[in-house]
């Protein structure tokens, strides 16, 4: 069965988009500083709401673009347990060292994990080195992104 998960980002960063820079540079919830992946979300407005709640202001979503990547289920590897304290904010040691060692041992070309922001739904974290990653997605094109002028966010 084929996936689809979407990644929003600035539209100057879209040619990169799967490239893992960003994380590489900043780390995330799932990877440390140095390790490249690649995050993206089950639907758009998850996507929306994970850039929001990560500092995004609503007056630059404008500049923002939303870029599909499609992935068969094979290719997928689920955390069968959550470590304690897996959403907490900042990002614990913990959930770092999971991703990176999901990296490190190229388990899959995608680590599904929950999100953080809403835990019944899910973000996909593409490993751009894995041997199997450029067979094994399908990146879209690069789409403007935009939401209604009524979305406010506190």
């Amino acid at each position: 069965m084929k996936i689809r998960a979407w990644r929003i980002l600035h539209a100057k960063y879209a040619q990169d988009a799967f490239s893992g820079e960003g994380a590489f540079k900043y780390g995330g919830r799932w990877n440390s500083i140095g390790v490249r992946v690649v995050y993206a979300a089950q639907s758009i407005a998850l996507a929306t709401l994970e850039i929001l709640t990560g500092g995004a202001p609503m007056s630059l979503l404008g500049d923002f673009v939303k870029i599909p990547v499609d992935f068969d289920d094979s290719s997928v590897h689920s955390l069968s347990k959550l470590p304690e304290h897996w959403n907490v904010y900042p990002p614990s040691k913990k959930t770092k060292e999971i991703g990176d060692a999901w990296v490190k041992e190229s388990k899959s070309v995608v680590l599904k994990v929950p999100s953080a922001v809403i835990q019944e739904e899910f973000i996909y974290i593409v490993n751009p080195l894995h041997q199997n990653a450029l067979k094994g997605l399908h990146i879209g094109a690069a789409q403007k992104f935009q939401v209604d002028s009524r979305l406010k966010f506190i």
